[in-house]
């Protein structure tokens, strides 16, 4: 059996089409992708409405999961970090976990079949 990894990436918003074309350049052909709020070292940002400072503590990111078997991981990661990285405070994260078993609901096809 193919080993199997789930890769997440969280990054800014702005970056999401370019990391999307990157990625299936180099055969990720599945994601998913969801809207997060969060912050890290940022710590949020202060804005200013009307003379009034406030401050956003959660900001606005994007999600990108997907689960490889085919393509190898190194290549989804130096991707992603070309793309992402900009060299200032809150290019994002990238976390990778083993994946032990895949079933596709439809079929009841499992690992390396259910993601093809």
């Amino acid at each position: 059996m193919a080993e199997m990894t789930k890769i997440e990436i969280i990054t800014r918003q702005s970056k999401l089409e370019e990391l999307k074309t990157a990625l299936n350049e180099i055969g990720i052909n599945g994601m998913t992708v969801c809207n997060v709020l969060g912050y890290g070292v940022q710590k949020g940002q202060k804005h200013q409405y009307r003379g009034v400072e406030y401050n956003v503590d959660l900001l606005p990111k994007v999600k990108v999961e997907m689960v490889v078997c085919t393509v190898p991981v190194e290549d989804v990661v130096n991707t992603a970090v070309s793309v992402l990285r900009t060299g200032e405070i809150g290019d994002g994260k990238i976390f990778i976990s083993p994946v032990t078993r895949v079933i596709k609901v439809r079929t009841g096809e499992e690992d390396r079949e259910a993601l093809l």
